[in-house]
């Protein structure tokens, strides 16, 4: 991908979280899951950390970054929309470390970046989205950075306190550079309209069952909803009903309305 078409895509990006409508991402592990959400019309794409290092025989936490980028890299080549990657913590315990993930993304041809903070120290998270931010300046690509904030996904602290503390450590991403600010593990209403309320930037929500409907989270705010590892963990689970099938009955009827084999081969014969 030439430099100008990438730098098209980030705009592109950036300027789908400013609305009008809000902004549903699909979540892809592979290409193949990358190529249907893009043929389902969705107008950007984004990679699962989790999902990628399934795929590739890996736990979350621990597929080397260079995987993770080669499995990045075949995504944004597979399509022709914007892309971000999911790159976890940023494989690196410094700002200096966290800007070349940062670098080795945009070269892969992602034009955005979920970038954890594990509820770790968010005086170090603000410096690792102050230096993604400088070293996608640098390159001269408007990286998109989805700053994540995991105070609800692992419960940090006392719950009463959670709130605030959600809400301190996006406005500070978010002044360090972020475009998005990502709040995980929250699914009630009340909750998540506050979160918007609160939050100076557009902020995004995790779909998960029990969460409101994409048009409930955009009536409370959201400007931007994803579906993480959900797409991939509901084929593992389809993957186990056909194993259990064919075991079990010796029948076929759990793949029965499985894509052709020739639209398959299409999804790659069309990509620009």
């Amino acid at each position: 991908m030439d430099l100008e078409t990438q730098r098209a895509r980030a705009i592109r990006f950036h300027d789908l979280h400013q609305g009008p409508g809000i902004l549903v991402l699909a979540n892809a592990w592979d290409a193949a899951s990358a190529c249907i959400f893009e043929k389902a019309g969705f107008l950007a794409v984004a990679t699962t950390s989790a999902g990628v290092a399934a795929a590739l025989g890996f736990a979350d936490d621990d597929i080397p970054v260079s995987v993770m980028l080669q499995a990045v890299a075949r995504i944004a080549s597979a399509v022709s929309l914007p892309v971000s990657a999911d790159m976890e913590t940023g494989f690196g315990d410094t700002a200096e470390k966290v800007a070349e993930t940062a670098k080795a993304d945009l070269r892969a041809g992602g034009v955005g970046m979920n970038l954890e903070d594990a509820a770790g120290d968010a005086a170090v998270h603000v410096e690792k989205v102050q230096a993604v931010r400088h070293a996608a300046e640098a390159i001269g690509i408007p990286l998109v950075i989805n700053a994540r904030t995991d105070v609800y996904l692992r419960q940090l602290g006392d719950p009463a306190g959670r709130f605030d503390e959600a809400v301190r450590r996006a406005n500070a991403y978010r002044k360090a550079g972020a475009d998005c600010l990502f709040v995980p593990g929250v699914r009630d209403a009340a909750t998540i309209g506050r979160l918007t309320a609160a939050i100076d930037g557009p902020v995004n929500i995790l779909a998960v069952p029990g969460a409101p409907s994409v048009a409930g989270l955009e009536r409370l705010g959201v400007r931007r909803v994803s579906v993480g590892s959900g797409p991939m963990r509901a084929t593992l689970a389809l993957t186990a009903r056909i194993a259990r099938e064919l075991l079990d009955a010796g029948t076929y009827t759990s793949f029965s309305d499985a894509i052709p084999s020739a639209d398959v081969q299409r999804l790659f014969k069309e990509q620009k």
